[in-house]
């Protein structure tokens, strides 16, 4: 495993010797990636390398725009995804990779909560991520519905794996509790588009088998 750091965050490669296998980018909020990759080799998933980011100012570096706490006693959301994602492009990406076997297949990123929110946003900004995991995304994310709806990605996506859990929109806040709307409404825009995308439903809340539920997502753009 490689560790560096890039402006104050964690970057950890859990590389594979395959050469031109894929690689996959996590935005993490506690720094699961070993863990994640563990759940993945013991599952006997297709060669690929894992590049887990933590240490992430998470309300900020995830947030494409400004927007009000969303819970009460909750912090406001401060854009600065597109800053956040200039870092991850120029700096940590060329880091991660250098040391791989040969250029990867494909490039895909993947996050849960607002880190899949982050990750569905970064394919209007660049054309790097071919393939892309949101995994109970924020996508009651006000105005982002909206932004999808009327935007073009900088590269049409190869595929895109949504997932829910049940119970996530069973809430008496009147933003979360749009999050399986705009998910199912998204997640079908995309499909008209003739993308290749799923949207699983799981049992539970936001804040069980987050694990599980984005290895589950991983698995499922390898298996593409």
């Amino acid at each position: 495993m490689n560790i560096f750091t890039a402006e104050g965050k964690n970057v950890s490669v859990f590389s594979t010797t395959f050469p031109g296998a894929p690689v996959i980018y996590l935005n993490t909020y506690s720094d699961e990636g070993q863990q994640l990759f563990e759940a993945t080799q013991t599952a006997g998933y297709p060669p690929f390398t894992l590049v887990a980011i933590s240490d992430l100012d998470w309300n900020h570096d995830m947030a494409p725009w400004d927007s009000p706490a969303a819970f009460k006693n909750g912090e406001p959301f401060t854009g600065g995804a597109d800053g956040y994602l200039r870092l991850l492009v120029e700096e940590i990406i060329p880091r991660a990779e250098k040391e791989l076997a040969g250029p990867p297949a494909w490039r895909g990123i993947v996050g849960y909560s607002l880190a899949g929110l982050f990750a569905l946003y970064t394919i209007y900004q660049t054309d790097v991520f071919s393939r892309v995991g949101c995994m109970s995304g924020s996508l009651w994310f006000p105005g982002f519905k909206e932004y999808v709806l009327s935007h073009e990605p900088k590269r049409r996506p190869d595929c895109i794996y949504f997932s829910l859990g049940d119970k996530e929109a069973k809430t008496r806040n009147p933003i979360l509790k749009t999050v399986q709307e705009n998910t199912e409404e998204i997640w079908a825009f995309y499909q008209s588009k003739g993308i290749d995308t799923v949207f699983q439903l799981n049992p539970g809340n936001h804040f069980v088998q987050g694990i599980e539920r984005t290895v589950a997502g991983i698995q499922w753009l390898l298996s593409k």
